[in-house]
């Protein structure tokens, strides 16, 4: 049994969810976000929650089971709240802006990067080495984030380059002389 798929998801007021032709829509005061149904769970509006449960007592379907009940908690979460990742750049002379739906990236290549803003996301830059990627879909904020992140990853000697915030990254000692 999932501890996780077992718990219903709460809806709070000001968000609808709908389920018809295979497709589990819900929205909210920040939007609207639809997620496709699997065959192998049952997906109940009951009340002012949602539930989910194994279609039957398949492996394949128990698998599916805490992970499709929490893909249902992110759309509600998304919806109401947002999602959020922060980026913090560490390196001398390393910075970043974002002007309109770019973000110009600064990272000691001889050229700028700049990363186009995929639509859905509000990126923000409140000083030049913090980057806030926000939006209504955890997957979309998580990915653009990963790729901000992929351009300069943290490397272990001084630590430079662009890192999660809370994200602790390993120093290793240098050479000996």
């Amino acid at each position: 049994m999932s501890r996780i798929g077992k718990r219903p998801v709460a809806i709070p007021s000001g968000v609808t969810a709908d389920i018809e032709n295979g497709m589990l829509t819900v929205k909210g005061p920040k939007g609207a976000l639809s997620l496709g149904l699997s065959d192998l769970i049952e997906y109940k509006l009951e009340g002012e929650a949602i539930q989910v449960n194994p279609a039957n007592d398949t492996r394949a379907a128990r698998a599916f089971w805490g992970m499709q009940r929490t893909l249902v908690s992110n759309l509600v979460e998304g919806v109401t709240t947002g999602f959020t990742r922060v980026l913090n750049i560490t390196g001398v002379g390393y910075r970043a802006s974002a002007q309109g739906r770019t973000l110009k990236l600064q990272l000691g290549y001889s050229h700028d990067v700049d990363l186009e803003v995929p639509e859905g996301l509000e990126v923000k830059t409140p000083d030049q080495t913090t980057i806030e990627v926000s939006g209504i879909d955890k997957q979309k904020v998580g990915q653009f984030a990963a790729e901000v992140r992929r351009w300069r990853k943290p490397e272990p000697y001084k630590g430079k380059g662009i890192r999660y915030r809370g994200e602790f990254v390993f120093r290793k000692e240098g050479k000996k002389k």
